[in-house]
């Protein structure tokens, strides 16, 4: 039997390191502003700041506690 196998083209990807457990991880180059990635070490969602040319800043999500009316 004749199996073709198909041509994966990589991505280009651009490194990134989390700003928690300095884990130095892959993304996209096609990323958008206001995307969340995740740390794959440590599991923190991240949101895409800024993107300029192959340089992407990355910041720690800020969780808001909900008020419940205390």
């Amino acid at each position: 039997m004749n199996e073709k196998k198909k041509k994966v083209e990589c991505e280009d990807m651009v490194k990134v390191v989390c700003p928690d457990c300095a884990a130095e991880f892959d993304i996209p180059d096609d990323v958008m502003v206001g995307e969340i990635v995740s740390c794959p070490d440590c599991g923190l969602d991240l949101e895409v700041e800024n993107v300029e040319g192959s340089t992407v800043e990355i910041q720690k999500i800020a969780i808001e506690k909900e008020d419940w009316g205390e």
